[in-house]
């Protein structure tokens, strides 16, 4: 395996550097964790005996579980790019003005089936191949939400309302172009961390699968602890949101549309998924339920971490509260005009 790391030099450029034997990374933590649990494993299990306990284990694991195969094509699909598609055919093929290349990347998020923990690595790629941030965080919010599984998913679950699918659709790129156009207006690069736009350079000599194979490893390796991060997160918050709560929504709208967003961040499902949750919750008019679908793959827990993890805190704390403030508006303007409100 080859052993990368980046230091910048007086024009800017990242250059090769001896990597630093002894260090203590995110994956030498994980396989001891994983070694102490398994070796403890009926200590653990005893102490931890408790209907809540067990009920967030298994919001856990099946948080990571659904998001982990997501996040690895979103990591080969990074690799592809660093080694393969060169910067300046990027360049060729994206619009010159940045307003015309969001709406692009917008609709671009069509071809890349996957949840939110995909479009993370690829973003950051993107960014660091000299796509504007403004366009690589646009296909980052419109990958996990307009692709062909995503909507197709959203038609089975609601078999009745077909016009779920296109309001979905429409509310989710309208979600990701203001998003895009949002930042490109009044984004700071300073609030995205260096080292996300740092390019890895392989030593001299090095293949382009060689360069593919270290760029995949280190996305993975650095995503993959902030998505455990994050699923521990919204298991913990899975457990303390009582389930008896969403009751007595059906005939609130306003609140509806509230708590059914805040849900959204905290139940942190995957894109493919949600759709049948927010089917099984007849109970409450369609609008409440399309601010769900739109604000889920927008912003979540795990999403925030993943996205603190690879762009920063700077910019997490930035960009999560404006998507979703920007992913209700849109989702509750498209409601009232494609689902006539509050049906």
């Amino acid at each position: 395996m080859v052993r990368v790391t980046t230091t910048p030099t007086t024009d800017g450029e990242p250059t090769s550097a001896p990597a630093r034997r002894g260090r203590i990374d995110s994956l030498v933590v994980l396989c001891v964790l994983l070694l102490v649990a398994m070796l403890a494993q009926d200590q653990l299990v005893s102490a931890f005996d408790a209907p809540a306990v067990r009920t967030g284990s298994t919001v856990f694991v099946a948080v990571c579980v659904q998001a982990m195969p997501f996040l690895v094509l979103g990591v080969l699909i990074s690799g592809l790019i660093a080694a393969f598609v060169p910067a300046s055919l990027l360049r060729r093929v994206l619009p010159r003005n940045t307003a015309a290349a969001v709406g692009v990347a917008g609709v671009a998020g069509l071809a890349l089936p996957g949840c939110e923990c995909a479009s993370v690595p690829v973003a950051r790629r993107l960014m660091q191949q000299g796509v504007p941030p403004a366009v690589a965080l646009a296909f980052l919010l419109a990958a996990p939400a307009v692709n062909p599984i995503v909507l197709v998913a959203t038609a089975v679950a609601f078999p009745g309302e077909p016009m779920m699918v296109l309001a979905r659709f429409l509310a989710s790129l309208a979600t990701a172009v203001v998003t895009g156009w949002l930042w490109a207006r009044l984004g700071r690069a300073e609030w995205i961390a260096e080292r996300a736009l740092r390019r890895i350079t392989p030593r001299p000599g090095a293949s382009r699968w060689a360069v593919f194979a270290e760029t995949a490893r280190h996305d993975l390796v650095e995503a993959g602890g902030f998505l455990v991060l994050g699923g521990l997160t919204a298991a913990v918050l899975n457990v303390a949101v009582p389930a008896a709560w969403l009751t007595s929504l059906g005939g609130q709208l306003v609140l509806g549309v509230i708590v059914m967003a805040l849900l959204a961040v905290v139940l942190a499902l995957c894109s493919e998924a949600d759709a049948f949750v927010a089917a099984s919750l007849s109970a409450l008019p369609l609008l409440p339920r399309l601010v769900f679908l739109v604000v889920g793959p927008a912003v979540d827990v795990k999403l925030v971490a993943l996205q603190a993890g690879t762009f920063g805190r700077a910019f997490a704390v930035r960009f999560a509260p404006l998507t979703f403030l920007v992913a209700v508006v849109c989702a509750v303007v498209t409601g009232l005009l494609v689902l006539g409100g509050a049906r």
